[in-house]
């Protein structure tokens, strides 16, 4: 792959410093004019379509910026117009570049230099040559786009569990170290939405927890982590989605949250993100009637963007929609006025529209009627130009491959990341089983489902779990179940128990209704002592009766796995405690257990 082999020699070479030159960004001592007034006389000599197309991020297919597999380029063809990415660039003069494992973006760690290389040669080859910004979502948990050998960390949640400040910025300090070796320089992360809701589909373990001033805490932690490692850091989703029961990427979900409880709940993150100096913040789909009667989504919404965001809270950075294909920003206008109406609302980048050329022809068709300002357009396309500045881009936008093999994957930081992942397990029960000894307890049976992980890269849980306490000395069995296991399924589990010491069942996600329920119960009443390990949300244990110990992780990980079987070993204490509440099942508006609760031994 061509762009992979160019040295970064070749990279920063003449044509590269010319046309970066040229743009005024480089030539002369920098200290000569304020990176302000130079910034200005590149945005004065871009055109209208360079101006508009400074505001959108866009998804792209294809491992190369120039030679993607024939695949690729058809799906390019079918949603863009485009054959390559260099093309894209060349074409619509997009400010920033999105990065998916589904878009064949992210194959390893290598590549994905040699991609971001390629993208930011594309773009200071156009007329006006300026760098990206090159994204992803890589939340770490259940959101994580690019998968090992990246080091992977413990989700927001488990960092909310472990309550460390230091650990929760070294996790950001790692991932944004990593990141920044491959040619990412932005991270759609943290999430700074407060979990209230225990039924909200789409947030949960991506948030830090429930407790309103811990999360600010932790937000504000993780920006500084990401920022000092060159990464900009986004705090999301504005003005938060933590208390809905419905999922933004598939209808309009509304908050009920008066005034004062937007107030107490859900800005104290936002403000700590202000105050900690993130370089962008990214919009929910979400109405809240108590700041915008309208009915418009925050993302639409001038009364939130500008009136509460830029004007109350006093922040001057970037603002991004969240991605304009989710259903949740499509309910009430067409694909062609969401984004002329984001840019009225106070957006500036747009991400990820389902039809770019016509998004694109909207905003363009929308400053040529007046119905937009070129003007507006400037102050947005001045304030990408101006975190490109602050992220380093404007002196060297490119990597060297040598740094990626240096970086990425460390032992330093895949140690790290066990030491962060060891202080966020949570032991919720424990009738004094726990810690298992192998001399007293031998003989595991590991059983229960093995959801696909999140990065394509890690498990499946119930062997990682089973290998991890055999190298601590027992001899362990693994069963895999499914999320919903078949009678025959739970028969099996029940027989293979017999004659165990112990089984170690892990669950996910578990409902009043669901067949985790029955295999736990029918394995408590075969005799044999049972351990629960919830690998997703800490909410389970309501719905599950009769085990002798219970442990949460917030994250099925190979890292939060292996932490939770040294924990169960005795290897490490337990040291999380729950970051949210944990409702009763039969009275939802009492704590099972409270915000703050976690056992020790």
């Amino acid at each position: 792959m061509k762009d992979r082999t160019i040295s970064r020699r070749a990279l920063l070479g003449a044509t590269a410093a010319t046309a970066i030159t040229a743009a005024g960004v480089a030539g002369g001592s920098p200290a000569a004019a304020a990176p302000r007034e130079r910034l200005r006389r590149i945005v004065s000599r871009m055109s209208l379509e360079e101006k508009v197309g400074q505001l959108f991020v866009m998804r792209v297919y294809g491992h190369s910026a120039t030679e993607p597999d024939q695949e690729d380029i058809d799906l390019n063809l079918a949603e863009i117009g485009v054959r390559t990415a260099a093309e894209l660039i060349d074409t619509y003069h997009v400010g920033g570049i999105i990065y998916f494992a589904w878009a064949h973006n992210v194959r390893d760690p290598h590549q994905i230099a040699g991609l971001s290389n390629g993208l930011q040669k594309a773009a200071l080859a156009q007329k006006t040559p300026v760098p990206l910004l090159i994204s992803t979502d890589q939340e770490h948990g259940i959101v994580t786009r690019i998968g090992k050998p990246v080091t992977l960390l413990p989700s927001a949640m488990a960092l909310g569990a472990g309550r460390s400040h230091d650990g929760a910025r070294e996790a950001a300090r790692i991932a944004g170290a990593e990141l920044s070796a491959m040619g990412i320089n932005q991270d759609y992360a943290p999430d700074a939405d407060v979990n209230v809701n225990p039924a909200n589909p789409v947030i949960g373990v991506r948030s830090f927890g429930a407790d309103p001033q811990a999360v600010a805490g932790l937000v504000a932690d993780q920006i500084k982590g990401y920022q000092r490692a060159g990464i900009t850091a986004t705090a999301k989703h504005f003005p938060g989605h933590g208390d809905t029961t419905t999922d933004s990427h598939y209808a309009l979900p509304t908050i009920s949250h008066t005034v004062e409880q937007w107030q107490e709940l859900d800005a104290p993150p936002f403000r700590a993100a202000i105050d900690a100096g993130a370089g962008s913040i990214m919009t929910a789909h979400i109405v809240v009637p108590a700041l915008d009667p309208s009915g418009d989504p925050a993302t639409l919404s001038h009364p939130i963007v500008t009136g509460i965001l830029r004007e109350q809270l006093g922040y001057e950075g970037v603002v991004i929609t969240d991605a304009l294909d989710m259903a949740g920003v499509r309910e009430k206008y067409g694909d062609d006025r969401v984004p002329v109406l984001a840019i009225k609302a106070g957006i500036d980048q747009l991400l990820n529209p389902p039809d770019l050329r016509l998004a694109w022809n909207a905003v363009l068709e929308a400053v040529k009627s007046g119905e937009i300002t070129e003007q507006r357009v400037e102050e947005s396309v001045l304030r990408i130009l101006q975190l490109k500045e602050r992220t380093g881009l404007f002196r060297d936008p490119f990597v060297p491959g040598a740094e990626v093999d240096d970086v990425v994957g460390t032992p330093a930081h895949l140690a790290g990341a066990d030491r962060i992942a060891e202080a966020t397990t949570t032991l919720l029960v424990n009738d004094g089983l726990l810690p298992l000894d192998p001399r007293a307890t031998t003989d595991l049976l590991v059983v229960g489902p093995d959801p696909a992980s999140p990065s394509l890269s890690d498990g499946p849980p119930t062997k990682v779990l089973a290998d991890t306490l055999t190298g601590l000395g027992f001899t362990t069995t693994a069963l895999s179940t499914a999320t919903d296991p078949a009678a025959e399924a739970i028969d099996a589990a029940v027989a293979a128990a017999q004659g165990k010491d112990a089984v170690v069942v892990t669950t996910y996600n578990v409902s009043a209704t669901s067949a985790q329920r029955t295999l736990v119960h029918r394995l408590v009443e075969s005799g044999v002592p049972v351990v629960t390990v919830s690998l997703r949300n800490p909410y389970d244990i309501a719905q599950l009766t009769g085990a002798r110990a219970s442990l949460a992780m917030y994250t099925w990980t190979d890292v939060e796995v292996r932490a939770a079987a040294r924990v169960i070993a005795g290897a490490v204490r337990p040291q999380g405690r729950l970051p949210v509440a944990v409702p009763s099942a039969d009275d939802p508006e009492q704590a099972l257990f409270p915000i703050g609760h976690g056992l020790k031994y």
